[in-house]
């Protein structure tokens, strides 16, 4: 590689890491915890209880859950993939935005309501929100996958600049008979090269994680419509199937898999004359893919039943590849090890950056310094 295309590539790298930098540090603190969100969420206590394979009426846990909360709407269901609960948020409509919805939890089982606390509150609610979109919707999630995009081009230009380096050392090697700065420039460097392939994938999973709402749109513009007007489906406001008639009908149409999602008539994720069941397989990759069903709310017949399109099966993909969560605590340990050693090659980075700033600063005041001769 010729000295230009060298110091090209050094600008590209220099640059795209310190803008990216403090986003990036905010990341992988806030991704730390989420790793194991499943063992720190909010999780209900559930009792002991011979599983028959019956279940208790849903029907039955939505009018529970909308006792307490007049003149409010249940707009979704989700099922547990792991536990027999089923969540029922309360809404003041059916548009409401999630974070104002109000969880009661079931279980599937007897239909006992347990206690459990409200998932968009806590810790980890906080780290999530901070996260996704820095608590700036849709703005800070686009935002925030800009800045994945040029951690990506940090790693691709740390790549290009690896080779020339590593060729004046072996492999590992830390010069530890140098400057301070030296020393951590060679670590800085092999934590790199030797996380590489895991920084891109989570960088690049994180950037496709932040096009969930596009995707969700287009999904719902395209496939959604696509299925409903196979059935035009009853007036909104007409008498609904009971739920425990759609739930029943759909697992008998699609059987061997599960339903974790059911999107009531009116939400974002159904339309006015329909429900949209939401199912997944029982194998570590089907289980993380959504395959809808489109319900006549009037007759709780299914009017169709579908595979995603590719660019939602991406993300859903990309999602359980992102926070390490499809092999269990073991593969969530080796994550968040690869997490912290990612905040080290950050941080040495930015160290790095500012010691050579200070050095030159300090030569610039040293010549500075140097009286002028006199004139002849």
């Amino acid at each position: 590689m010729t000295a230009t295309r060298l110091r090209w590539w050094s600008w590209i790298h220099k640059w795209s890491s310190l803008i990216c930098t403090i986003f990036a540090l905010l990341l992988c603190l806030t991704g730390l915890p989420l790793i194991f969100h499943e063992e720190l969420g909010p999780s209900p206590a559930i009792d002991e209880v011979a599983d028959s394979g019956s279940r208790a009426s849903v029907d039955t846990m939505i009018a529970q859950a909308l006792a307490g909360r007049p003149g409010e709407v249940v707009p979704y269901l989700f099922y547990d993939r792991e536990k027999p609960i089923v969540k029922i948020p309360t809404a003041a409509s059916m548009t409401s935005a999630p974070d104002t919805f109000f969880y009661k939890v079931f279980d599937v089982r007897t239909g006992k309501a347990l206690s459990a606390d409200q998932p968009n509150e806590g810790f980890i609610y906080v780290m999530l929100r901070l996260h996704a979109d820095l608590f700036a919707g849709i703005k800070g999630t686009l935002f925030l996958g800009g800045m994945g995009l040029l951690l990506a081009v940090s790693i691709v230009s740390g790549m290009v600049l690896y080779g020339p380096f590593a060729r004046r050392l072996r492999f590992g090697e830390i010069r530890k008979r140098h400057s301070h700065r030296l020393r951590w420039l060679d670590l800085h460097n092999l934590l790199g090269i030797i996380t590489l392939a895991w920084f891109g994938i989570v960088t690049l999973t994180g950037v496709i994680n932040t096009l969930a709402a596009p995707i969700e749109l287009m999904w719902q513009s395209n496939q959604l419509i696509e299925m409903a007007a196979q059935n035009s489906g009853q007036a909104q406001d007409d008498r609904k199937a009971p739920v425990d008639l759609v739930l029943a009908r759909v697992r008998a149409a699609v059987p061997g898999m599960t339903v974790t999602t059911l999107a009531f008539p009116g939400s974002p994720f159904s339309t006015p004359t329909h429900y949209a069941a939401f199912l997944t397989g029982d194998t570590p990759l089907t289980s993380r893919i959504l395959k809808p069903a489109i319900v006549d709310a009037a007759s709780g017949e299914v009017v169709a039943v579908r595979d995603m399109p590719w660019y939602a099966t991406a993300l859903f993909v990309s999602q359980p590849l992102h926070f390490g969560d499809y092999g269990g605590l073991p593969l969530k340990i080796i994550w968040a090890i690869l997490d912290i050693v990612t905040m080290i090659i950050l941080i040495s980075g930015l160290y790095l950056w500012l010691a050579k700033w200070r050095s030159g600063r300090a030569v610039v005041d040293a010549v500075g310094a140097v009286p002028a001769e006199p004139a002849q």
